[in-house]
C-alpha cells in the first residue's frame, strides 16, 4: 500500500475506497502484487482530492463508507468525467450489488463484475486478472497493444466473394448432443485474413442487409444439404433483420430456397426482440405465413429490449433464446436464476423450446439444466467455425456429441449431478 502523496507513481494507479482498513490493506496489496500502485482511502473528501490531481485506471469501492456510499461516490464519478474501471466489494447481498453495478452503468462508468464479502485474496487477484488488461511490471519493454481487424466495407465483401458461413453448434441439454447450429457470417479477406462480423455489418437498417441475408439463407441450405448427406440431418439457424423478413419477395425466396427432402427438420429465422417489438402485427403475419414453409421464428436476445409479455403473447414462435446477459452467472446470481426460470416457463406455456446463449462455465450449464433449458450454446462447447471444421465435428462423433473428451467428461458429470 502506499499513501495518497504518491498519486504521481509511474505504474498503472489503482485507488481503494473503504472504511475497513483490514479489508482495503489487503485489496492494496493484491492491487500491487498484479503490478499496480494501491491509494487507500476510508473517506470520501480524500478521495475526491486525489481523484482531482490523479486518474486510477481502477478504483475499488465499498457500498457503504460511514457518511457517504457508493450511490454517491458513482455520482461523483461521473461528475468528473472519470474514464477508469470501478469494482464493488461488499458484504451485501449479490441483488443489491447488482442494483448498484446498473445505477453505474446508467452514469456512463465502466463497471467490473462485483466481489461479495467475505472473500479471500485469491479471488480478488484472479478477479481483477481476468477482467482488467493486463500490467506490464517495472522496467519492462513496452509492449504495442494487438492491432484489430481492420473494418472491410460489406458491400466489396459481397461482390469479391469474401463472405462465409460459420457454425456454432447449438447443445440438447438432455442428451448432451449437437442438435442443430447457428449460422454465423464472416469474411475472409485476401491481406487482412478472417473479418468477425463486428467490423464488417453496416448500421441497423441498411440496404445491404437484404442481400447478405439471401446469402446467408442460400449458402446456408446448401451446407444442410453437405450436413444431410453425411448423416446429420441437423436444424440450422439463420439470423435476418425484420426489414429483410418482411420484404416483398422473402416469402417466395424461402419457398423456393428450403429443401424438399423429407428429412428436413426446418429452418429458424433469428429476430432479435427488439425489433420484433416495433411491429408485432406486421412480423406476426410473416411468421405465421412462414410456418406453412417449414420455417420458424425464434426471438433472439430475449429479455435484452424489456417488452411485455403482452407484445409477444400472440406471436407464432418456435423459440426463445435468453440473453446471456441473464445467462452468465445464472449459477450464483439468485436474481438471474429466477429470471431464467421464468423464460423457461413462458416457452414451454407457449409450446416453445427455451435456449441459453453465452453459456461459458460448467456451474451455469449445470444450473440451466436443473432449470429445464431445452439447448444451449456459447464457448463452453464450442466457439464458430467454418463448413469444413463443423463437419469434422460431426463425423468425429457418429452421435454428434461434444467434440472434445475432456469437455465432454465434466459437463456429463455435472449434468448427472444436477
Amino acid at each position: 500500500m502506499i499513501e495518497a502523496r504518491d498519486v504521481g507513481a509511474r505504474r498503472p494507479l489503482a485507488f481503494v475506497l473503504d472504511d475497513e482498513t483490514a479489508v482495503a490493506t489487503m485489496i492494496c496489496k493484491q492491487l500491487t502484487m498484479i503490478g499496480m500502485e494501491a491509494c487507500q482511502f476510508s473517506v470520501l473528501p480524500k478521495f475526491l482530492t486525489a481523484l482531482r490531481v490523479s486518474r486510477p485506471k481502477l478504483v475499488v469501492l465499498d457500498l457503504a463508507l460511514g457518511q457517504s456510499d457508493a450511490v454517491e461516490v458513482i455520482q461523483k464519478l461521473d461528475a468528473l468525467k472519470f474514464t477508469g474501471r470501478v469494482l464493488l466489494v461488499s458484504g451485501r447481498d449479490e441483488r443489491t450489488l447488482s442494483e448498484i453495478e446498473k445505477i453505474g452503468r446508467s452514469h456512463g462508468l465502466h463497471m467490473l463484475q462485483s466481489l461479495q464479502k467475505p472473500f479471500r485474496a485469491a479471488d480478488l487477484r484472479n478477479r481483477l486478472l481476468q477482467q482488467l488488461e493486463p500490467v506490464a511490471p517495472k522496467n519492462s519493454k513496452p509492449v504495442s497493444p494487438a492491432r484489430s481487424k481492420p473494418q472491410i466495407d460489406l458491400a466489396d465483401a459481397l461482390r469479391e466473394g469474401w463472405l462465409e458461413v460459420w457454425y456454432q453448434p447449438k447443445i440438447d441439454l438432455k442428451s448432451l448432443t449437437v442438435r442443430g447450429a447457428e449460422a454465423l457470417i464472416r469474411a475472409k479477406h485476401p491481406i487482412h485474413g478472417i473479418i468477425a462480423p463486428i467490423d464488417l455489418l453496416p448500421p441497423a437498417g441498411d440496404p445491404l442487409y437484404q442481400p447478405l441475408s439471401l446469402f446467408v439463407l442460400r449458402r446456408t441450405m446448401e451446407d444442410w444439404a453437405l450436413f444431410a448427406e453425411r448423416g446429420f440431418p441437423l436444424k440450422l439457424a439463420i439470423n435476418a433483420p425484420a426489414s429483410v423478413i418482411c420484404s416483398p419477395g422473402f416469402v417466395d425466396f424461402i419457398r423456393r430456397t428450403i429443401p424438399s427432402d423429407q428429412s428436413f427438420p426446418g429452418l429458424i429465422i433469428e429476430i432479435t426482440e427488439d425489433e420484433i417489438i416495433r411491429d408485432p402485427v406486421g412480423i406476426g403475419e410473416i411468421m405465421t405465413q412462414l410456418r406453412l414453409y417449414n420455417t420458424t421464428i425464434s426471438i433472439d436476445d430475449f429479455g435484452s429490449a424489456h417488452s411485455s409479455l403482452s407484445r409477444v403473447k400472440d406471436l407464432p414462435f418456435s423459440e426463445i433464446k435468453l440473453d446471456r446477459s441473464f445467462v452468465t452467472g445464472c449459477a450464483s446470481d439468485a436474481l438471474k436464476r429466477g429470471l431464467c426460470q421464468t423464460v423457461v416457463d413462458l416457452a414451454h406455456r407457449f409450446e416453445a423450446s427455451a435456449c441459453a446463449e453465452g453459456v461459458e462455465t460448467i456451474d451455469d450449464l449445470r444450473c440451466l439444466v436443473d432449470l429445464g433449458f431445452d439447448t444451449a450454446q456459447g464457448f463452453l462447447f464450442a466457439k464458430p467455425m467454418p463448413r469444413r471444421d463443423f463437419c469434422d465435428l460431426l463425423l468425429s462423433r457418429q452421435s454428434a456429441t461434444l467434440p472434445s473428451v475432456e469437455l465432454q467428461q465434466p459437463v456429463k458429470n455435472s449434468i448427472q449431478r444436477a
